[in-house]
């Protein structure tokens, strides 16, 4: 199975809050951003503050999906 951050980038899109702003605001380093791009695994602290950010719940901004 393989990690899916659709939900998360159409959620930003309807809160209209751009990639760059996300980015800084969550201190995310190039990698981890890249890894969110690349629908790689980011570690769970990571995926918590984006929905601490987002005041959501982990299955708004991810999902598994089969290969």
């Amino acid at each position: 199975m393989k990690i899916s951050y659709k939900k998360l980038w159409l959620m930003l899109v309807e809160r209209e809050v751009n990639k760059a702003s996300f980015r800084k605001e969550l201190g995310l380093s190039a990698g981890t951003y890249t890894k969110l791009n690349r629908n790689e695994e980011v570690s769970l602290s990571i995926l918590l503050r984006i929905c601490d950010y987002l005041n959501c719940d982990i299955g708004d901004i991810c999902e598994a999906v089969r290969k």
